[in-house]
């Protein structure tokens, strides 16, 4: 069974130029349509899982929908696929405890709200109990703005990390990766209209990434793996079937795919994507009922979900993160 951590992934990626996509997890559709990509790619994969997930569906639940994605793997295409699973934006150390005695491989604790020195006594704090069971740990400087499950935060309380507190952070906590903030967002509505510029067609686009950062800190902590949260690039094709179809998502924008493949080619080895799965199946769906009113099995409208989440991330693991063929 090849249920792994993240570590020996992500030395691969820093080295190598590329990300490991890190998708959110929520049913089974979701885990096949990732799972089979990434088989049919032959990617290293992370599957996350945040608290409103294991609210959702139960650990219990999602740990064995992974491992049958996996013996699935071993069946079909005839290899171990590696995935990491991971505890996505762990806010307490009992959170992050439980998912460790639970079999995750990897936990987040996100201390990003909390005093510098308070989240560095936090993150320590999950990492010895976390290391003395075998599991990695991803840490958070900086705040990053929207909305997402149990993450909200408005942009005024926003926030860039400083390359020198990102130094001292990861060598008093002993991280094993950092999520930094350099201009990414939760959720669908990542910016607001007056923090972009809108296109010829009219469409928003959104500030570029602080690269300045992000260049500084990996200038500071060679081969440290940086990781990006709120990197979905909210596919304007989804957004416009959704609307077309009874939907209201007026000036939905996410990040660019090209700023993000320049990212993994650089200090970025983990980049995650959750928004862009809600909405290719949301979009799916509801084409679905717009076509076919009259059906009422779900396995009608969710096979053809799925499907289109297995489209969505081929093209990640193949044309952003460019992570194909590296499992």
């Amino acid at each position: 069974m090849a249920i792994v951590t993240s570590t020996e992934m992500f030395k691969k990626a820093y080295e190598g130029g590329y990300a490991i996509g890190a998708f959110n997890v929520n049913n089974m559709e979701i885990i096949q349509g990732i799972t089979e990509a990434a088989m049919e790619e032959r990617s290293p994969l992370i599957l996350q899982v945040s608290s409103g997930a294991r609210k959702y569906a139960k650990h219990v639940y999602l740990m064995k929908l992974i491992e049958a994605a996996i013996e699935d793997a071993e069946q079909s295409a005839g290899f171990d696929l590696p995935i990491c699973i991971h505890l996505d934006h762990g806010d307490t150390f009992e959170l992050c405890k439980s998912c460790i005695d639970g079999g995750f491989t990897s936990v987040m604790i996100d201390g990003s709200s909390k005093s510098f020195e308070d989240n560095i006594a936090l993150t320590r704090k999950v990492v010895e109990y976390a290391h003395d069971h075998g599991v990695v740990v991803e840490g958070e400087l900086g705040t990053l703005a929207g909305v997402e499950d149990d993450v909200n935060v408005s942009f005024e309380d926003s926030s860039y990390p400083r390359p020198e507190e990102v130094e001292e952070f990861v060598s008093k906590t002993g991280v094993d990766s950092l999520a930094i903030a350099i201009g990414t967002s939760h959720g669908a509505y990542k910016f607001t209209a007056d923090q972009c510029t809108r296109n010829e067609e009219g469409l928003l686009v959104p500030p570029p990434l602080r690269f300045d950062i992000l260049e500084e800190i990996a200038r500071r902590l060679p081969g440290f793996p940086i990781v990006l949260h709120g990197s979905s690039s909210v596919p304007q094709e989804f957004v416009k079937i959704i609307n077309e179809f009874g939907g209201k998502m007026p000036d939905a924008v996410g990040i660019p795919e090209s700023q993000l493949r320049q990212a993994a080619q650089g200090a970025v080895c983990k980049i995650n994507i959750d928004s862009d799965l809600r909405l290719a199946m949301t979009a799916s769906i509801r084409r679905h009922f717009g076509q076919h009113p009259d059906h009422f099995d779900p396995r009608q409208y969710l096979k053809p979900g799925r499907e289109s989440i297995k489209a969505m991330v081929r093209h990640k693991l193949v044309n952003v993160l460019g992570c194909a063929g590296k499992a």
